[in-house]
């Protein structure tokens, strides 16, 4: 792991965990950055931890069929990485692409699509974060080297799994 994934952004030092859910907030896959790193880059590596087992026989599945994400994973190459994959993404326009776009005028194209009653069930990443935050070594970050803490937040996430 590059660094110890503790980063300068406006709070002070800090970690960003990126974190993928399944349907039910069952952690999927786990990302640990500085904190002044950016969302969107993560997205795709992100993605390429996830691996499903496939009843049966066979590779497990590593393509999920959808992903709704905050604002801050919009960006127009995410969008058409995940469309080059067959992945339906969810994910509101930031302003500032909005404004170029309006910009560009009838060159700018037209917006994705969005649907928002599917993005509603996004809130269950935030609530798979507020059960992290119950494991007071993750919510407060006491490991100081970024492969303690990543080992932290996989028990962690095992034991989530367990329950």
């Amino acid at each position: 792991m590059d660094g110890e994934g503790i980063g300068r952004s406006r709070g002070g030092l800090s970690s960003k965990i990126h974190l993928a859910v399944d349907g039910r907030g069952l952690p999927m896959g786990v990302i640990l950055t500085p904190g002044q790193d950016g969302d969107n880059p993560q997205l795709l590596p992100l993605l390429e931890e996830i691996r499903v087992r496939r009843p049966g026989r066979g590779r497990p599945r590593s393509r999920p069929e959808a992903v709704l994400a905050d604002k801050a994973y919009s960006h127009p190459c995410t969008r058409a990485a995940l469309r080059s994959r067959g992945i339906r993404f969810t994910s509101p326009e930031r302003s500032d692409q909005i404004a170029r776009r309006a910009a560009k005028g009838s060159a700018g194209a037209r917006p994705p699509d969005f649907d928002r009653e599917e993005y509603k069930r996004r809130n269950v990443v935030e609530r798979c974060f507020n059960r992290l935050k119950q494991f007071r070594d993750l919510a407060t970050r006491y490991a100081k080297r970024a492969a303690y803490y990543r080992a932290e937040l996989l028990i962690a996430a095992i034991i989530l799994w367990l329950r």
